[in-house]
């Protein structure tokens, strides 16, 4: 026989949804452009960039690790696939080996948390200072221009009337809800963060899968660097500054757990729907910027401790 929800279990559930719907409701009160045509397009296309690195994190985070140098890896891949161009490398083969290095750098990140056991936060902490450094000594600190504009289609262009860059993070959400979902690599990441000794025992190695993520999560932070690139047209060195944060939040929103085993990546696409209507209708109703800044910070405790006390509350029923 079904029970009836709980109000605790229909939040846990489907809270996220509800505070995305009342911020709408919000901004299209307080901001009467808001609820237009362009400006919807327009949040999709300011969210693509963490919408993308989003997927890769929630693979870290669903595994129980974290990684924070995916805004220096989106900076790197600006920076290296411009400066290819801008030497005479065909766009298509610059983003590839953009591509290429910042899944290497990916990869590195499992290697110093497998083989050196230093623990995740601070092997991406690492990482995160280090690549952001590289982009700044390549670039001699100066943004990078001169290459070819058809690169720009990428992050300024249409198909019909959906920006380019939402069709890419779409893609990539379908992939990866596919991926974790539906195939056996999904179901040890969640072993992995679930319970990673009884994952061993059952003849999974959780080093390989934790090589894995931080792959993939190399691999989709240089994607999402691409776009931007495409986007700004021009390597930025400090491009992708802060957006570790705004990817972390997103994908806890989500209901990703922080502490690993549990989260849906089709939750996670509301998550990053809720930081780009928040910051849109910040900037619609003027908001000083530094407010905005303490406001994400407090959606990221919330988030936090909204993880926190579901996973809690999980404990006291299985009790």
């Amino acid at each position: 026989m079904s029970r009836k929800l709980h109000f605790a279990d229909f939040f846990s559930l489907y809270g996220i949804v509800v505070v995305l719907l009342v911020l709408i409701a919000f901004f299209s009160v307080t901001a009467p452009n808001f609820l237009k045509l362009d400006n919807l397009l327009s949040i999709m296309r300011q969210v693509s960039i963490v919408g993308i690195a989003s997927v890769g994190m929630s693979f870290v985070l669903i595994a129980g690790g974290i990684d924070l140098s995916v805004g220096s890896l989106i900076g790197l891949a600006a920076v290296s696939a411009a400066m290819m161009m801008k030497v005479g490398v065909p766009p298509a083969l610059a983003a590839l080996v953009a591509l290429l290095v910042c899944t290497a750098m990916g990869c590195l990140n499992g290697f110093l948390i497998n083989a050196l056991k230093v623990p995740p936060f601070i092997a991406t902490l690492g990482t995160m200072t280090s690549l952001r450094g590289l982009a700044f000594i390549v670039t001699a600190g100066l943004p990078v221009f001169g290459f070819s504009s058809t690169f720009a289609r990428l992050g300024q262009g249409y198909l019909w009337i959906i920006p380019i860059p939402v069709i890419v993070m779409v893609v990539v959400f379908i992939a990866g809800y596919v991926f974790l979902a539906h195939t056996k690599y999904g179901r040890y990441i969640y072993g992995v963060g679930g319970n990673e000794e009884a994952t061993r025992l059952s003849g999974i190695s959780p080093k390989r899968i934790k090589y894995l993520v931080y792959t993939l999560s190399g691999f989709l932070g240089g994607l999402a660097g691409l776009v931007l690139l495409g986007r700004i047209n021009s390597g930025q060195p400090q491009a992708g500054t802060g957006y570790e944060m705004d990817v972390i939040t997103a994908a806890v929103l989500g209901g990703v757990s922080i502490s690993g085993g549990e989260g849906r990546v089709a939750f996670v696409i509301v998550g990053v729907l809720i930081m780009g209507v928040l910051s849109n209708g910040m900037i619609m109703l003027s908001v000083d910027a530094y407010v905005q800044q303490v406001l994400k910070g407090l959606v990221l405790i919330f988030a936090v401790a909204l993880d926190r006390l579901v996973q809690s509350r999980k404990n006291r029923v299985h009790a």
